[in-house]
């Protein structure tokens, strides 16, 4: 398994910036493996937010993503990043990244996430 920790949340208002990053811990073979970003609000489901593939071959966005937040990651440091711009209240809400061991956007070993709370 592939243990993965979320940090740089916090609180931010509307029209502000963050950047989550997402690191594996231990020794792991990180760049062999895609990683996505999902998030999920009070009262509602999980929510696909953006996605990395092995090598950053290809990238993927929401709609609510797309022209404001950039995924990215740097092997070297097993980490991944999410960039989100121009916040809005309707992103709040506890970000988490998981593994795409397969390749196949079977997401496994979620981290345990980082709370985005974005005020008016």
């Amino acid at each position: 398994q592939v243990q993965l920790v979320e940090s740089g949340g916090g609180l931010v208002q509307a029209g502000g910036s963050l950047r989550l990053s997402c690191t594996a811990s231990g020794r792991t073979n990180f760049r062999s493996y895609g990683i996505g970003w999902f998030r999920q609000a009070p009262g509602k489901g999980r929510q696909f937010v953006a996605s990395i593939t092995y090598k950053s071959t290809n990238t993927y966005y929401a709609a609510h993503a797309q022209g404001r937040f950039t995924i990215s990651r740097d092997d070297d440091k097993n980490t991944a990043y999410l960039q989100m711009n121009d916040l809005r209240p309707e992103d709040t809400a506890l970000y988490s990244c998981a593994a795409d061991i397969l390749g196949t956007a079977e997401y496994r070993d979620w981290g345990p996430g980082t709370q985005v709370t974005v005020s008016l």
